[in-house]
């Protein structure tokens, strides 16, 4: 019973990072309905940033924590405008490999920039732990999950509590009504790219206790992420966090309790599982129409 809840509490910290990524995704999907396959290398390049401030630099950590997360929202803004931009109204397909070659680009300059080693951020939680009884739950996971929940608080009340999250709401239901209605478009679009780095830079600083950081971290969890937000509901918020987390959780479930191997393949069985009961996901609405 204590090897379960420890492998829990595992797999929901890891999920949680992959739901943070998978949340990227859905917030640029709902303001643009662009998949941004970038958004992993966003994560690791939040990372590299998180290293530089903290162990480089020697700032804080929470003070590094917010310049990381300040200078990838400027990144997100800056890649929207000069990659996605340029080429919104082209074929969903062109801008599925500009953002492709994106993550290429990010990920060959973080391999000269900051070389090819696996890097590792020390935090406030990467030592301690919390007993309770015989079981020992590690700080660096308690803290990915508290982090998470915060987050994802903050998130929800600055997108039903804002007027700026009121007009990004608008903006990804009807573009062009909203633009009509006298909503700055353009910069919305921008400033959703901006939360979504920055999502993914927390994700990146919160991963840092549990594994390194390096220039391929970004591909890995990606790849993750991108079957969390479909198992979720693609375009569900609350959907890409609870998808998330179950790959995470099945994902430990499988390596602890299977053989060698299942490990990776076993979520992509329950997605599969998933989409062929509900094709649109947990959270997605139903949208198959009567032939």
């Amino acid at each position: 019973m204590l090897d379960f809840v420890q492998q829990l509490v595992s797999g929901i910290a890891l999920g949680c990072v992959y739901g943070l990524i998978a949340l990227g995704f859905v917030l640029v999907y709902k303001a643009t309905e662009v998949v941004n396959f970038a958004q992993g290398d966003l994560m690791m390049l939040g990372g590299f940033f998180a290293f530089t401030f903290i162990s480089l630099l020697g700032f804080n950590y929470w003070l590094g924590f917010v310049a990381a997360v300040g200078a990838m929202a400027l990144f997100g803004m800056l890649a929207e405008r000069l990659v996605v931009r340029p080429i919104l109204g082209y074929p969903q397909f062109s801008i599925i490999m500009a953002t492709i070659g994106l993550g290429f680009f990010l990920r060959s300059v973080a391999g000269m920039v900051w070389g090819t080693d696996d890097l590792k951020i020390e935090t406030p939680f990467s030592q301690g732990v919390l007993r309770l009884g015989s079981l020992v739950l590690a700080y660096d996971k308690l803290s990915v999950i508290a982090a998470t929940i915060i987050l994802c608080g903050v998130l929800y009340l600055f997108f039903n509590k804002t007027t700026l999250g009121t007009a990004m709401r608008a903006s990804s239901e009807n573009m062009l009504a909203a633009y009509y209605m006298g909503i700055p478009v353009k910069r919305v679009v921008s400033i959703v790219w901006a939360i979504s780095a920055a999502v993914a830079t927390c994700a990146g600083v919160l991963l840092a206790p549990i594994t390194f950081v390096h220039s391929n971290v970004g591909l890995v969890l990606g790849l993750k992420a991108f079957p969390a937000a479909v198992l979720g509901g693609f375009g569900s918020i609350p959907g890409a966090v609870v998808g998330g987390i179950l790959i995470g959780v099945i994902e430990s479930m499988a390596g602890f309790y299977l053989p060698q191997g299942w490990k990776d393949v076993a979520p992509y069985i329950v997605l599969l599982a998933v989409l062929l009961l509900k094709p649109e996901g947990i959270f997605g609405l139903h949208t198959r129409k009567k032939v």
